[in-house]
C-alpha cells in the first residue's frame, strides 16, 4: 500500500530554490545521480568484503535516454534503499544542514550545491517527476519512491529482485520562451558528451545500449562511455593538467583550479599513490569548528574512508586530495584502521612530501608561494605554536613577514642574512597595520640605527615567537617590551646617572601611578618622542589586549612600564613644574600614562579623568 508523506517545511523550501535558481548549469544533475551510483556501488563493494550476502560478480551504472517518452533513466547496482534509508535520505533534504545551507545562500553565489549533500534533489531541475526504484540486500522487498518535487513525496513496496536502484526521470517540457531545453537530457549524443565531461573517471562503468549500423542494419550494442581507470592509476607523463584540474574540481566540489597538485607515487618497504592538491582559496567553513580536514582513502581501488584525519597534520589541513595503498589492512573496522601501522607510515611521508613541495614553490616560484602563504599563514602559525612549539622545526622556515622597510614578505632566513653583523637580535613589533606599528614610538632607535623590523599583525604572531623564541640561535627581540639591547655601555653609564639625579621626579611620578604601571624610567630606546609604555618580561602589551577579548580574561594584565625621553623638552618641563610643586606631578603623570595608552592603541582607563586633567593643564597654561 502507497504512503504518501509531506516533505519538511525546509525541504520544500529548497526543492523550490532547486527548481528555480540553485544550479547555474542545470547539466550538473546528471554528474550528481552518476556520483550518487558510485557511492552505492563503493558501499556494497566495501561490505562484500565481509559480508558475502551483497557480493556481486560486476559493479556497473546504466544509462537509458528515451527522446521518445522524454524520459531518462539511470540505474547502478550499488547497495540501494531500505524504507527508513528512502525517508531519511531523500524525505529530507541535507537533513539536519537544511537551515544553515538556506542561510549559506542567501545572497551569494549559488553554484556549491556540491558542498551539501543535496545532488539528488537537482534532478528536479529538469524533471517534472522522479520515481526511485529500490532493494537493499538487508530489506525483503524493494520500494518505489516517487515525487513531483513540491511538497511530499510517495513510498509504496514492489516487486524487485535485483539489488542496486533505479531512478526514473520524467523530463519537463520544454520552454521556448525562457530558452529552456530539457528534451536534450533524453538525447543519446547530449548524454555521452556529459558523462565525458562530469564523469570520466568514475571507476565503475557508466553504460549505455546505443544505435550501431552493420551491413545497413541497425542493432543496439552495449557502449562504455568513460575511461574508468583512475587519474591516479595514470602515468604523470599522461595526464594533461586540464585533465587533473578537472577531477580535482568534481572530485572536492570545487569552481577554481587548484593552487599545487602533488602527485607522487612511493614503491617498496610502503606502497601507495598519492594525488593531493591545495585549493587556491580556504573552504568557506575553513576556520570554523565544523570543518573537517582529511584525505580520501583507497586499499586497492576499494574505497575506505572519506575523510581519513590521520593522514594530515591540522598546519597541513587546508590539503585535499586522496590515497591509494594495497599495504592496508581490509579485514578490520574502519576505526580501528585509522591506527593501522602502515597508515602512520603514509602519514609521515605525506607531510614530509608536503613540506618539501612547500619549500620549493617559496624557493623556485615566489609569487605563487605568496598567493599559497595569504590565504594560509594563520594556520601554519597556528601549527607552529600549537602543542608548546612542537612542530616549530618543521614549518619556521615556511613563515614569512613583512618589515618596516619592506613590503614584500621575508623569511626568518632572509632576515639573518641582511642584518647588519653587530645586530644581536631579530627585532619585532606588534600592531593592527604596517603604519600603527611605524608610528610607534619604540621605532625611533631602530629608525636611527637602521635596523629592519618584523612587522606582527596577526593575533597568532605573539603567540606563536613566544614558542620559537630564536632562529638559527639568533633571539626574537620585542622593540615593545623589556630593556632595550642597542645602548652601549656608556650610553648605560649616562643613563643610570641621570636617573638618580631625576630619582625624587620619577618616584613620585611612579607613585601616582602606583595602581597602573610596575616602573616609571627613563628611557633608552625613545629619540624623537616623549613618552611610551612597555611591557615587562613575561605577558606583552599585544597578548594583553588579545586576552582580553576572551571570555573570563578580564583580570589579565601585563607589567607596564611608562618610559620617558629624558632628551625630551617635556621632560625638562615636568621638572620644572616638579621643582615649583610636587603635588602637580600626579595630574601630568595621569596625562602622560593615558598618553602612552593611546599610542600602543590600548584603552584609557579613566576617560573622565584624562579629560579632567587636560582641561585643568589648559587653563593653567592660559594664565601663564
Amino acid at each position: 500500500m502507497a504512503k504518501t508523506q509531506n516533505f519538511k517545511t525546509e525541504s520544500q523550501k529548497l526543492l523550490h530554490l532547486m527548481t528555480h535558481s540553485i544550479y547555474t548549469q542545470k547539466e550538473i544533475f546528471l554528474r550528481e545521480l552518476i556520483s550518487n551510483a558510485s557511492d552505492a556501488i563503493d558501499k556494497r563493494h566495501y561490505l562484500s568484503l565481509t559480508d558475502e550476502l551483497v557480493e556481486s560478480d560486476t559493479y556497473e551504472i546504466w544509462i537509458t535516454p528515451n527522446e521518445a517518452d522524454n524520459k531518462l533513466v539511470i540505474a547502478d547496482n550499488g547497495i540501494g534503499f531500505t524504507e527508513e534509508e528512502l525517508v531519511e535520505n531523500l524525505g529530507t533534504i541535507a537533513q539536519s544542514g537544511s537551515k544553515a545551507f538556506l542561510e549559506k545562500i542567501e545572497n551569494k553565489e549559488i553554484d556549491i550545491i556540491g558542498q551539501f549533500g543535496v545532488g539528488f534533489y537537482s534532478s528536479f531541475m529538469v524533471a517534472k517527476e522522479v520515481i526511485v526504484e529500490t532493494r537493499s540486500p538487508y530489506a525483503k522487498s524493494g520500494y518505489r519512491w516517487s515525487s513531483s518535487g513540491e511538497d511530499s513525496y510517495t513510498i509504496e513496496e514492489i516487486d524487485r529482485t535485483e539489488i542496486g536502484t533505479t531512478i526514473i526521470l520524467h523530463l519537463r517540457d520544454d520552454d521556448e520562451e525562457n530558452e529552456e531545453n530539457f528534451s536534450k537530457f533524453a538525447n543519446e549524443y547530449t548524454i555521452k558528451s556529459l558523462v565525458k565531461k562530469y564523469s570520466d573517471y568514475v571507476r565503475y562503468p557508466i553504460n549505455m545500449m546505443v544505435k550501431k549500423t552493420e551491413d545497413k542494419k541497425e542493432k543496439l550494442e552495449k557502449e562504455t562511455l568513460n575511461q574508468m581507470i583512475p587519474i591516479w592509476k595514470k602515468a604523470k607523463a599522461e595526464i594533461k593538467e586540464e585533465e587533473m584540474f578537472a577531477f580535482y574540481k568534481h572530485q572536492f566540489s570545487d569552481f577554481e583550479d587548484p593552487l599545487k597538485v602533488i602527485h607522487t607515487d612511493v614503491e617498496g618497504m610502503l606502497t601507495y599513490t598519492a594525488l593531493l592538491f591545495i585549493p587556491k582559496k580556504p573552504a568557506y567553513d575553513f576556520y570554523s569548528e565544523h570543518y573537517e580536514k582529511g584525505l580520501q582513502l583507497y586499499s586497492k581501488g576499494v574505497f575506505i574512508q572519506n575523510k581519513n584525519k590521520d593522514l594530515i597534520p591540522d598546519y597541513f589541513k587546508f590539503v585535499k586530495g586522496l590515497v591509494d595503498s594495497a599495504d592496508l589492512s581490509l579485514n578490520i573496522s574502519r576505526e580501528l584502521l585509522q591506527h593501522d601501522r602502515q597508515l602512520k607510515k603514509i602519514a609521515s611521508h605525506l607531510e614530509k612530501k608536503i613540506k618539501s613541495e612547500l619549500e620549493n614553490m617559496l624557493l623556485h616560484d615566489r609569487e605563487q608561494y605568496i598567493k599559497f602563504y595569504d590565504a594560509y599563514k594563520i594556520t601554519l602559525k597556528y601549527g607552529l605554536y600549537d602543542q608548546f612549539g612542537m612542530n616549530k622545526e618543521k614549518l619556521q622556515d615556511l613563515i614569512l613577514f613583512k618589515t618596516s622597510k619592506s613590503d614584500e614578505y621575508i623569511s626568518f632566513k632572509e632576515y639573518i642574512e641582511r642584518k647588519p653583523e653587530e645586530q644581536k637580535s631579530i627585532y619585532y613589533a606588534t600592531g593592527k597595520s604596517k603604519q600603527s606599528i611605524l608610528s610607534l614610538p619604540q621605532m625611533d632607535v631602530m629608525k636611527e640605527k637602521d635596523y629592519e623590523v618584523l612587522l606582527f599583525t596577526d593575533d597568532i604572531d605573539e603567540f606563536m615567537i613566544q614558542v620559537l623564541q630564536s632562529y638559527q640561535d639568533v633571539p626574537f627581540k620585542s622593540i615593545q617590551q623589556g630593556e632595550s639591547d642597542l645602548i652601549d655601555d656608556t650610553k648605560k653609564k649616562d643613563l643610570k646617572k641621570k636617573e638618580k639625579e631625576n630619582k625624587d621626579i620619577l618616584s613620585s611620578i611612579k607613585e601616582a601611578l602606583k595602581d597602573k604601571v610596575k616602573d616609571v624610567k627613563l628611557s633608552a630606546r625613545l629619540k624623537g618622542s616623549a613618552v611610551c609604555l612597555v611591557s615587562g618580561e613575561g605577558l606583552s602589551l599585544e597578548m594583553e589586549k588579545i586576552l582580553k577579548q576572551m571570555p573570563n580574561q578580564n583580570e589579565v594584565h601585563a607589567e607596564k612600564i611608562l618610559e620617558i625621553n629624558p632628551d625630551h623638552e617635556l621632560f625638562t618641563a615636568l621638572k620644572s613644574i616638579y621643582d615649583k610643586d610636587h603635588e602637580k606631578i600626579n595630574d601630568y603623570a595621569s596625562i602622560l600614562y593615558h598618553q602612552a595608552l593611546l599610542i600602543e592603541g590600548l584603552p584609557i582607563e579613566d576617560p573622565t579623568e584624562f579629560a579632567n586633567n587636560l582641561v585643568k593643564l589648559m587653563i593653567e597654561s592660559s594664565k601663564l
